[in-house]
């Protein structure tokens, strides 16, 4: 069931897609942190959505649980569990979970459509970086294909395969096509207002309905217009 949802103690740009007793989804905006980081405690999704569940009330038991993240300047949707044993059990088979994103990348990709494949492992420095040896990093792999060109950009549809860290930037930014608005892992001299990725779909099984749902979430037109707009992109609601 789609509850009704209380928009009061939801921060600016921030929506729910679905929630039930075990589920809470929504559609994250670009520049809101997944969690706290050591510079930031409290404007994050999960701060806010824990106001959101409570209700205002300190004294409420409810919560809900990080099942997956988001970057901060990604967009898109982002799912939580409304109980532990919902999250491991939605984590057990993450792996199982599709996953895609939208993105536009600088440049022309030679091969228009291609699986990207590498060990991630992270500086102390917090850059995620690709190595060779499979004991000093995790398997990371991105599925691409390129929908629209035009002479600057490249419009790309991912599946998301691994789901580590920063995976998507690094994999695109070693293969020199940063993605437009990546001041991380990009050589960005020209300002964007925002990184142009985005998770708009997430397919799963129901940690206890055993059901499938699809979630999806609408693309944000600075991301399409970047290549002169796209209207066509598969499961876009």
């Amino acid at each position: 069931m789609n509850q009704k949802t209380n928009t009061r103690f939801l921060p600016k740009g921030l929506s729910i897609i679905y929630e039930d007793r075990d589920l809470l989804v929504v559609d994250k905006p670009a520049g809101l942190l997944t969690i706290a980081t050591e510079s930031e405690k409290s404007k994050t999704a999960y701060a806010s959505l824990m106001d959101y569940v409570k209700k205002g009330s300190e004294r409420s038991k409810n919560r809900i649980f990080i099942v997956h993240r988001l970057d901060r300047d990604t967009s898109g949707i982002l799912v939580f569990a409304k109980t532990e044993i919902a999250k491991q059990t939605l984590q057990d088979n993450w792996d199982q979970t599709k996953k895609n994103y939208i993105a536009v990348t600088h440049g022309q990709w030679k091969e228009k459509q291609g699986t990207i494949k590498s060990y991630l492992t992270e500086s102390k420095a917090h850059r995620v970086y690709s190595v060779d040896d499979p004991k000093e990093g995790k398997y990371s792999e991105t599925k691409y294909k390129v929908l629209k060109e035009s002479n600057l950009y490249s419009l790309l549809e991912i599946d998301l395969i691994t789901g580590r860290k920063n995976q998507i930037r690094v994999h695109f930014a070693e293969n020199k096509h940063p993605i437009v608005g990546d001041t991380k892992y990009g050589s960005e001299t020209k300002s964007y207002p925002r990184m142009a990725l985005h998770s708009f779909s997430i397919d799963l099984i129901h940690p206890f309905q055993k059901k499938p749902l699809s979630f999806n979430a609408k693309i944000p037109n600075f991301i399409t217009g970047l290549v002169g707009g796209y209207e066509r992109i598969p499961n876009e609601t």
